[in-house]
């Protein structure tokens, strides 16, 4: 008996697996799981993210009501002398083009002539070649005339004599500068005129205001958009020193450069939106304003010139103007201060 024990305890033990051969546990996990957004999550996200940064910046120019205030007019004059000027070369440009039609040449024929005279020399100007159209204005319908326009009916009854000449007009068939100039001349030296005068050369003073105010709106408009870029860049740069410790804050726990920059430019965006408006709307008053005298002038001279305002494309061009230029001012403002706020 004492010989088989150990006989069979090795039995046992060749029968029991060994602990080696035995496969290992699989530990349970442990740590963050990793899960992929996809790009329709990302999107809605980056969306959600400037939507609520744009309405926060837009509440933070509400929480400084004075300033904020200030910013913005400030930009809308700057904004609204352009429009004032260009809206004025648009009215300008409006009646040059009533007048723009053939030149004339007015013959201012001696007051010592009579109506019979003025007659046979208005039929002798039919005959030249060179002229496409006569026109004769006698002295009693010219005399009816400025009293119609002027007004000044009573003072004419004291007169004993018509004090006003006849007048031939002629259109000529050339519309050349030269060929006028001299055809002027030569009427001008006929016995029966007293004086021609070239309507063009009126047409041509008012042609060359025009493009010198034209370029003097540009050199302005230039002048006063970058006074709108300082503005702007100036508030921005106010607003990053007033956000410093935010800022570094932000940096510190691992915000980006564009996370931090947004802000600020979407304050821009509102300042150039918001001031463009109120641009828009000293621009529409002032017209207002002025229509009233702009309309008993031209009854007085029969003219159909209606007072032209900022029309649909003219405003959606000050609009874009201001919010464009909000964007340029906060993006160099941005740039240039928010390198110099870094955590230590």
């Amino acid at each position: 008996m004492a010989g088989r024990e150990p006989v069979k305890r090795g039995a046992e033990r060749q029968q029991r697996p060994t602990r080696s051969s035995e496969a290992p546990a699989t530990p349970p996990s442990k740590g963050a799981a990793k899960h992929k957004v996809d790009l329709s999550a990302h999107s809605k996200s980056w969306i959600r993210h400037h939507k609520h940064t744009a309405l926060d910046s837009l509440v933070r120019l509400q929480r400084t009501p004075l300033p904020t205030l200030m910013t913005l007019a400030v930009l809308a004059i700057a904004l609204a002398l352009p429009g004032l000027m260009f809206v004025g070369l648009k009215n300008i440009d409006q009646i040059s083009a009533e007048w723009n039609g053939e030149p004339k040449v007015s013959l201012y024929l001696h007051k010592t002539l009579t109506d019979q005279q003025a007659e046979n020399f208005s039929q002798a100007m039919l005959l030249r070649p060179d002229l496409a159209g006569v026109e004769l204005v006698t002295r009693e319908q010219g005399l009816h005339e400025f009293q119609r326009i002027s007004g000044f009916t009573d003072v004419l009854e004291f007169l004993d004599n018509n004090p006003l000449p006849a007048v031939v007009v002629v259109q000529p068939r050339e519309s050349r500068k030269e060929v006028l100039l001299k055809l002027q001349t030569e009427l001008a030296a006929l016995n029966e005129v007293e004086e021609a005068v070239l309507d063009m050369v009126w047409v041509e003073r008012l042609a060359s205001f025009v493009a010198l105010a034209n370029r003097v709106v540009l050199v302005l408009g230039i002048l006063l958009a970058l006074s709108v870029l300082l503005v702007v860049g100036n508030t921005i740069r106010l607003g990053i020193e007033n956000r410093k410790d935010e800022i570094q804050v932000a940096k510190l726990v691992g915000a980006t450069d564009a996370w931090v920059k947004r802000p600020f430019i979407y304050t821009g965006f509102w300042f150039g939106l918001i001031g463009s408006l109120v641009a828009w709307l000293f621009v529409q008053t002032s017209l207002l304003v002025i229509s009233d005298p702009v309309e008993r002038l031209v009854a007085l001279y029969q003219s159909d010139f209606q007072l032209q305002g900022l029309g649909v494309v003219d405003s959606l061009v000050l609009l874009f103007a201001g919010i464009i230029l909000g964007l340029i001012g906060s993006k160099l403002a941005v740039g240039r201060h928010l390198r110099e706020v870094e955590p230590q």
